[in-house]
């Protein structure tokens, strides 16, 4: 079985962090850009943080496209 990578959070975890998070809701008449999901943005965050990169140079197979639109 393969070892998960220490930025990966498993849905126990999740459950427990999502408590903590305010809910955002959309405005309706002028919603911006839409949000990246927040527990994909955590993950991010834990993998900055774990390797030490900085956050415009994110695989982009972690989904967050260019670092300079995030």
């Amino acid at each position: 079985m393969a070892r998960p990578k220490p930025w990966d959070v498993d849905d126990e975890l999740w459950a427990v962090i999502e408590l903590f998070l305010p809910k955002v809701e959309r405005r309706a008449r002028h919603p911006g850009r839409k949000r990246h999901p927040d527990r994909l943005v955590f993950q991010g965050i834990l993998f900055v943080l774990h390797t030490g990169i900085s956050w415009e140079h994110l695989p982009q197979e972690l989904g967050f496209g260019s670092g300079m639109t995030c």
